[in-house]
């Protein structure tokens, strides 16, 4: 591209007051110019939007106020952001290093749809290094791409709309299926572009998270399935899926516990 690439950063959070320093000075130390940063928070009352304040000058648009879940949040930044594409870094997240965005934009030539990167997800301070899978046949039944780590043309937006707000985990699933339908032109670029902290409702691995996390892309796959082909193989993989999912549960608690013991 030869005009200048404006990146809009998007920082959602609530009650974030353990995570969202490092979140935020990891953005506003780029090298990149041209990036814009919006924080929305939903009415933190534990020392968040403190935090906040303090870096109110260097921060491009920020609101506190109710609101209604996770995509509402992220729809409220969508709105507010002018750049060319967008990327939401949330306040357990943060951004590789100080030079990774202007590395991302230096490699965007062609004006893609979405740019994936890798991520690097922590838990427990142990960091692994992993992959998107791009927009593939897979991404009929699973999240596919890390959100954290990918550029998203506002245009793309403005094609297939934003997030639904129904859904409380698997928005970004919703989103990313919808624009695989639409045939999404995407490129993946190979470093990592951010640290994702595996403390969300999203990375919870006890059951009763998991069926919530299984209900709602069940959901997603009913609202967007396509023709009666579709409708068939979904129940086929849910009549399946559970089942394994349910003994693999067990069978890794059941590890825990004999590895603990």
């Amino acid at each position: 591209m030869e005009n200048v690439v404006k990146i809009s950063i998007i920082t959602v959070c609530f009650n974030s007051l353990n995570y969202i320093d490092c979140c935020i000075k990891s953005i506003l130390s780029q090298t990149y110019d041209h990036i814009e940063y919006i924080i929305i928070d939903g009415g933190s009352d534990d020392g968040t939007k403190d935090i906040i304040k303090k870096y109110d000058y260097e921060i491009d648009k920020w609101i506190s106020e109710p609101d209604n879940g996770i995509a509402d949040a992220m729809n409220k930044g969508i709105k507010l952001a002018t750049g060319d594409y967008i990327l939401f870094i949330h306040s357990d997240d943060y951004l590789a290093d100080s030079m990774v965005i202007e590395k991302a934009v230096s490699k965007i030539t062609i004006p893609f749809d979405i740019f994936l990167f890798d991520i690097i997800q922590e838990k427990n301070g142990i960091k692994t290094l992993c992959a998107p899978k791009g927009f593939i046949w897979w991404t009929n039944f699973k999240t596919t791409v890390f959100h954290q780590a990918c550029f998203c043309s506002k245009k793309l937006f403005e094609k297939i709309g934003v997030f639904d707000k129904k859904f409380q985990i698997t928005m970004d699933f919703d989103f990313f299926l919808r624009a695989y339908r639409v045939g999404v032109r995407f490129t993946y670029i190979k470093f990592p572009l951010s640290v994702m902290r595996l403390v969300g409702i999203s990375s919870r691995l006890d059951w009763n998270s998991l069926k919530m996390r299984f209900s709602e892309e069940r959901k997603v796959h009913i609202k967007n399935c396509p023709n009666l082909w579709m409708k068939i193989i979904y129940r086929v993989y849910w009549f399946l899926y559970l089942p394994y999912r349910k003994v693999k549960f067990l069978l890794n608690e059941y590890i825990f516990l004999y590895l603990k013991n």
